[in-house]
């Protein structure tokens, strides 16, 4: 099956690659949590348009990518919540006179559009509703890339014992990398379904969903990873109650 790298890499890249010996399979998980990182409105824009168009009135979306990434999200979560399988999801929880953006001022030129921006018809950091948490999902708040920087991620997955995580979301490049280094640091088997990913450069979004596969990840469709799930157990997790 082709990914979605492949258009990207010369033949010099596959060649080294594979010699090297990176991209082996590392393996699903026996108690998976569900991670979705940062699909909400500030990301998505309100409605599926094209980025240029999104980006006029939501500085950080990624436009109709995000969107298609929405659709597989959905797949996941049903499959997810079938089985009882636990589903973290993060977002923006930043103040609102945007004085904890720290380091993003440093590289980012529209951050203050961002908290000093008008009233919108969405709250920015709202998980856009088509695939809002359910009483049994935890939301966490976060102001860097990674999902476990500054956040109670780890501890939480302590506590209902898995060990490994699914990431979506985005951007591919950025948060969702981010939280991909991470788990692996701290030894989890990570699995990135890269259709339920997005970003708003092309290039990024392939090139780093490689390089995670590569080192990191597995990185697989959506639909393989939801029928891995299906095999699961059910009642493997005690989760939130709601």
């Amino acid at each position: 099956m082709p990914k979605p790298w492949d258009p990207f890499l010369t033949e010099r890249d596959r060649t080294v690659m594979a010699a090297a010996g990176y991209g082996q399979r590392m393996g699903f998980g026996k108690r998976p949590a569900i991670v979705i990182i940062d699909v909400n409105y500030n990301f998505c824009g309100d409605r599926r348009e094209p980025i240029l168009d999104a980006i006029r009135r939501w500085p950080n979306s990624c436009g109709e990518s995000a969107w298609n990434a929405v659709d597989h999200i959905a797949l996941l979560l049903k499959a997810a919540r079938a089985k009882g399988i636990p589903v973290v999801y993060t977002t923006g929880g930043f103040r609102a006179d945007g004085w904890d953006y720290g380091s993003w001022k440093w590289k980012y030129g529209r951050a203050k559009e961002e908290y000093a921006a008008p009233p919108r018809n969405r709250n920015g950091n709202d998980i856009v509703e088509e695939i809002a948490p359910a009483p049994s999902d935890i939301v966490l708040g976060k102001l860097k890339p990674s999902a476990f920087h500054g956040t109670p991620l780890a501890a939480h997955l302590n506590l209902l014992g898995a060990d490994s995580i699914v990431a979506c979301g985005g951007s591919t490049s950025g948060c969702v990398r981010a939280t991909v280094l991470d788990a692996f640091s701290d030894n989890y088997k990570v699995a990135v379904a890269h259709d339920a990913c997005f970003d708003r450069s092309e290039v990024s979004h392939a090139i780093n969903l490689m390089d995670m596969d590569a080192k990191y990840a597995d990185v697989l469709p959506t639909s393989e990873i939801v029928a891995h799930l299906s095999t699961l157990p059910d009642g493997l997790f005690e989760l939130p109650t709601g």
